[in-house]
């Protein structure tokens, strides 16, 4: 079962076979038809309450689409060959009149580097590719997230693609499984390292996906690929059995969704404090008391002052076309009773700090790595760092660089220089938004448009590394296109633990623009 469960879709064996989908001979034509595209929650909810939708035809639905247009995309690693079962079991469940979570019934997918009890974790990484003839990774049990989506109901589909060790804010081209596509264009970067959970959201493969981020991987493929992202405060949402990069300092978890109702409803059922990360307990009391819906209304950006990018955050200058797209946006803004704040970090020491600070954090990977392998449970066919580089034959490259931590990978890594710069951050940060009145800034995702797959050029972010070691928030919200087509998406920043506030002014933003135009997909000839 479990060798079934790995990538077959990618070489011989069909999609079809995978699924145990019979609908063989479904053409693209059909697939155009589909009749829950851009369907959202509450549509999803209503559809259930009502009778007139049932969990099993929803997940299959969803199956047949992935079946025409994933050989074009590649964004899954493995499927759950028992998503229907599960299906029809919460189906049974409601004809019984039993309560069910807020995610009953709900399509969703993970990203590669989060565990599943049962399914491969590969860490889009070939030595541990089963299939390329790598060692199998099989974890015991769920990482706290996943545990708290199946207790909410919810139908995993499968798990999407990242790059190897999710080290690539851009592209999976260094994964086992090749590159991920674009759903908005093909031709396009699908941003990283959660490009197959954005690709699965954004073209319609699910309702909802956990993306998570080091520096940039939520935010980066939500923007590319239109989409609603959230990046939460360092802490609210637990990363135990998640493949770190700095799970101590930065790693976050969050939702990637086509709406921000959405998004922050999946925000609701995965944040807040567990045993299983220590971290956790910096959230209790931070979570709003009615939820991460709370402030979703139409006069959310009513009256809120908003601080505009400019050369006081970095020194990057938008290019002519962002800066005309986001100036459309400010307008936006500001037609629903914003104030806006022009360069608010001017005059501050944060770019020349941030240039100084450079991308510091990772130097906790081996000893995060050495717990993640710890947590695999006893039965898995790897248990620490020395052993993953003893039977794999490799030294990661994430890791190779970190000599002296790998001589003992159960030290506890000196975060001294870390802690240093996320204090200033935060100093200047906080000092700032306290001095302009401020509520939230609001910057264009990027500084320039998505760059092309096959070029050299990395996503230009605006807020990465910045955002990650500070551990703030961001929720990101699409904003139009260039002419290429290529989406635009703006970012909310506020303090931390500000996650209610920032999706209320976009949830206000969304509703007032509606800019999101659903992908048309593109199945093989």
């Amino acid at each position: 079962m479990l060798r079934k469960q790995t990538k077959l879709f990618k070489r011989a064996m069909s999609m079809t076979l995978l699924l145990g989908l019979v609908m063989n001979n479904i053409t693209a034509a059909a697939a155009e038809r589909f009749t829950y595209e851009e369907i959202t929650l509450k549509e999803l909810e209503q559809g259930y309450a009502a009778g007139e939708f049932k969990t099993e035809d929803i997940v299959k639905a969803y199956l047949d689409r992935i079946n025409i247009y994933e050989s074009n995309y590649n964004a899954f690693t493995m499927m759950n060959v028992n998503a229907l079962q599960e299906a029809r079991e919460i189906d049974r469940r409601r004809t019984a009149g039993e309560k069910l979570g807020p995610l009953a019934g709900v399509p969703i997918v993970i990203k590669e580097a989060v565990d599943v009890a049962g399914f491969p974790s590969t860490f889009g990484w070939a030595p541990l590719s089963k299939e390329l003839g790598g060692i199998e990774l099989i974890p015991e049990k769920d990482a706290p997230v996943v545990a708290r989506l199946k207790a909410a109901g919810a139908i995993i589909l499968g798990k999407t693609n990242i790059p190897a060790f999710s080290s690539d804010g851009t592209r999976a081209s260094s994964s086992w499984a090749g590159d991920t596509y674009n759903a908005v264009d093909r031709k396009l970067v699908p941003g990283a390292s959660s490009s197959g959970t954005a690709m699965s959201i954004s073209g319609n493969f699910a309702v909802l996906g956990i993306a998570e981020e080091t520096g940039g991987s939520i935010q980066n493929p939500a923007a590319a690929q239109a989409l609603v992202g959230i990046k939460p405060t360092f802490g609210l949402v637990p990363n135990a059995g998640v493949v770190p990069l700095a799970g101590s300092t930065r790693d976050v978890v969050g939702p990637h969704a086509r709406t921000v109702h959405d998004a922050a409803v999946m925000l609701d059922v995965i944040a807040g404090y567990t045993a299983e990360d220590a971290k956790t307990v910096a959230s209790i009391g931070n979570i709003p008391r009615k939820g991460y819906t709370s402030k979703l209304n139409s006069l959310a950006l009513k009256n809120k002052r908003i601080g505009l990018y400019g050369p006081g955050w970095l020194g990057e200058e938008l290019t002519a076309e962002t800066q005309q797209l986001y100036d459309r946006a400010v307008k936006e803004l500001e037609s629903q009773g914003a104030i806006v704040v022009t360069d608010p970090f001017a005059d501050t020491e944060f770019a020349e700090f941030a240039k100084s600070a450079g991308s510091i954090g990772i130097e906790s990977i081996v000893y995060d790595m050495e717990q993640y392998l710890k947590r695999l449970g006893p039965n898995a066919a790897i248990k620490s760092v020395h052993e993953l580089i003893k039977k794999t034959g490799e030294t990661p490259s994430a890791l190779a660089k970190y000599e002296e931590a790998l001589k003992n990978p159960d030290a506890i890594p000196d975060l001294s220089k870390f802690t240093e710069a996320r204090t200033k951050y935060l100093h200047i940060f906080n000092g700032v938004m306290d001095q302009h009145r401020l509520d939230a800034l609001v910057f264009p995702q990027m500084y320039k448009e998505t760059p092309l797959l096959h070029s050299e050029d990395k996503i230009a972010d605006t807020t990465v590394p910045e955002i990650n070691i500070a551990g703030v928030p961001l929720v990101t919200v699409p904003a139009g296109y260039y002419k290429s087509g290529s989406p635009f998406a703006i970012a909310f920043v506020g303090k931390m633990w500000s996650e209610a506030d920032l999706l209320g002014m976009a949830y206000d933003y969304e509703q007032a623009t509606k800019h999101r135009v659903a992908p048309t997909l593109l199945a093989k000839p």
